[in-house]
């Protein structure tokens, strides 16, 4: 089938085109990406003459532009990675956050109304459901977990769900929603936790952490997400969310200290700094249906995946040297 795949020089994006590029070669695969900030068309350089490949630079929010490749293409199935995903960023510049993710995102799907595509998959977060409290180990958010979104960013990415949900009530779209907790791997731009710690401990840099870094996440290796992605877009049913998580929490300080002890440095680069406004406790996944009804489980355990990933830093420096913040 062809496949566009938007936001696909980003970080989630990238990997998932890696991943269909080597399970699925039969597939034609057109990645549709703006190259903004967190978007390197560099990071597609090894599929760039693939036969079955294409790159396309453009917004999601131009219809024209969208129309016309889904005119050329006749695209089997949209997977939508792209959005605008740092918090931080949300809070200063709220308005991109809406447009992207939520205008964007009805653009692409009277694409596929108008194509009549067999599959619209709408990657989330699980940051739509808030937080839960540290107090509560027990507690987990499951597909039925009210809305409950703290930032401007997971707000936008709430409402591009509950659009994706009315199209296919509305408009017999097929679609499925995947939301799946805090994602760490190759190709991941230096402004989130775990590429921006390694990229400031090898420079002997301050490593800044919110508050007292006690805030609780959920971590997935990329490839497990992206190997969930594909299952839910071969056999997942429309009109479904699934949950995508590791139960794997870990406190945002520990994650510094493990990576200051993997790479030598002194702990003392830790930096606390002010506490992020509407900082989320703790995210934690419960991936039961996805395991019930796919067969899907994690493959990769921190300890391995978090060894991978500092490793791959450390031997592609050039990449993310010339955009660290």
């Amino acid at each position: 089938m062809t496949l566009i795949i938007t936001g696909g020089a980003g970080f989630i994006g990238s990997n998932f085109i890696f991943y269909m590029v080597e399970h699925h070669p039969e597939d034609r695969i057109v990645c549709l990406d703006k190259l903004t900030y967190a978007g390197r068309i560099d990071t597609l350089k090894s599929v760039m003459d693939l036969p079955n490949f294409r790159f396309v630079q453009a917004d999601i929010c131009d219809r024209e532009a969208v129309g016309g490749l889904f005119d050329e293409e006749r695209p089997d199935a949209v997977v939508n990675f792209a959005a605008e995903s740092h918090v931080d960023r949300s809070i200063d510049a709220p308005e991109v956050f809406l447009k992207t993710n939520i205008l964007g995102t009805a653009v692409l799907m009277d694409a596929c109304r108008e194509h009549g595509l067999t599959r619209f998959h709408q990657v989330s977060t699980d940051e739509v459901y808030g937080d839960l409290p540290l107090d509560r180990p027990d507690l987990f958010f499951t597909e039925e977990s009210p809305i409950c979104a703290s930032s401007p960013y997971s707000a936008s990415k709430a409402s591009a769900d509950l659009l994706a949900l009315a199209y296919h009530r509305t408009y017999g779209l097929p679609v499925t929603i995947s939301r799946c907790s805090n994602n760490y791997g190759p190709y991941q731009f230096t402004e989130k936790l775990i590429p921006l710690m390694i990229s400031h401990a090898q420079e002997d840099k301050p490593l800044p952490v919110y508050g007292q870094g006690l805030n609780v996440r959920d971590w997935l290796y990329v490839e497990d997400h992206c190997r969930a992605v594909d299952l839910i877009l071969r056999c997942g049913q429309p009109g479904q969310v699934y949950n995508i998580g590791g139960h794997n929490e870990l406190r945002n300080i520990d994650i510094v200290k493990l990576i200051c002890r993997e790479l030598g440095k002194p702990e003392s680069l830790i930096t606390y700094v002010e506490d992020r406004k509407g900082h989320d406790l703790r995210y934690a996944i419960d991936p039961s249906k996805i395991r019930r009804e796919l067969g899907w489980a994690p493959e990769t355990d921190f300890a391995q995946g978090i060894k991978k990933t500092i490793h791959w830093y450390l031997e592609h420096q050039n990449w993310w040297k010339e955009k660290t913040p």
